[in-house]
């Protein structure tokens, strides 16, 4: 069996790009920066396209969504990631992942290729759970509340 490479560890840029307000899902929007790389206009371009003509049909055709969601744009080592979650059913974390190779026009299967996210990407998804479970999770929910706390 060969186990693969194994990537050495180091911490990446991770901020908060604010909010988008898609209709159905209003996604807090965060990026995480492999070393020596941005965020291009083309980047959030493709962002906004998978998740206005994909994630928010998907949405909607699975029905129960509680309209909050948050999307992480990630430009890694090899290529791009657009990872896209929303809550529904008030506990259930729901994605779909756009992943592009730098050099490839086409992005990724990502049903036949089931990854779900790196360390990077998951350190974020953790703090979304609990800033969830915190907010919308108790008797008097707050959706004000979820929307302005990002993870740090």
């Amino acid at each position: 069996m060969n186990a693969g490479p194994i990537e050495i560890y180091s911490p990446r840029i991770a901020a908060n790009r604010g909010m988008w307000d898609l209709g159905a899902i209003q996604f807090k929007v965060y990026e995480i920066l492999a070393e020596g790389k941005t965020v291009t206009s083309e980047m959030i371009e493709t962002a906004k396209v998978f998740l206005g003509e994909e994630v928010i049909d998907d949405a909607q055709k699975m029905g129960d969504s509680n309209g909050l969601g948050f999307v992480i744009i990630h430009p890694g080592d090899l290529g791009l990631t657009i990872a896209a979650q929303w809550w529904a059913q008030g506990s259930v974390l729901c994605q779909r992942i756009y992943r592009r190779q730098y050099d490839d026009a086409v992005p990724l299967d990502t049903i036949n290729r089931p990854a779900v996210a790196c360390v990077w990407e998951l350190e974020i998804i953790t703090a979304e759970q609990a800033i969830w479970r915190e907010t919308m999770m108790k008797s008097q929910h707050d959706k004000s509340a979820y929307l302005q706390t990002f993870a740090s």
